[in-house]
């Protein structure tokens, strides 16, 4: 059976909600300032994708700040990879800072990814 109450209604407020070692009201949730309510998605294509392409991410920078230069176009390849992935998750969340910044970020550095291929001979 389903039930809608409105946000402000009072019906049940007095409703405990068991977690794994604390209870909750329905009251002390709505109004609680400690306790985090996370606005994104959960176990959903548009988390993986976000997950990975953060990892992604931290290593491209882990490669550039060791300042090796001969790993450089991995530091461009995995950033790219990252750009691109971050590029779906705002499409997927129809969010349109995610997409202006992120496709933006993937198109310079796939024109890198060009241009070095270009220099080296392999295209």
């Amino acid at each position: 059976m389903t039930r809608k109450v409105s946000a402000d209604s009072t019906k049940l407020d007095d409703v405990i909600i068991e977690g794994q070692n604390q209870e909750f009201s329905i009251a002390e949730i709505k109004h609680s300032k400690k306790i985090i309510k996370s606005v994104t998605p959960k176990q959903d294509l548009s988390w993986y994708v976000k997950w990975c392409s953060s990892i992604i991410v931290l290593v491209a920078i882990t490669i550039r700040a060791s300042g090796v230069p001969e790993l450089h176009i991995w530091d461009v390849f995995l950033s790219w990879l990252g750009g691109v992935g971050w590029f779906i998750v705002g499409f997927l969340w129809k969010d349109r800072a995610l997409i202006l910044l992120n496709g933006v970020i993937s198109v310079v550095l796939f024109a890198g990814l060009l241009k070095y291929m270009s220099d080296t001979g392999m295209l």
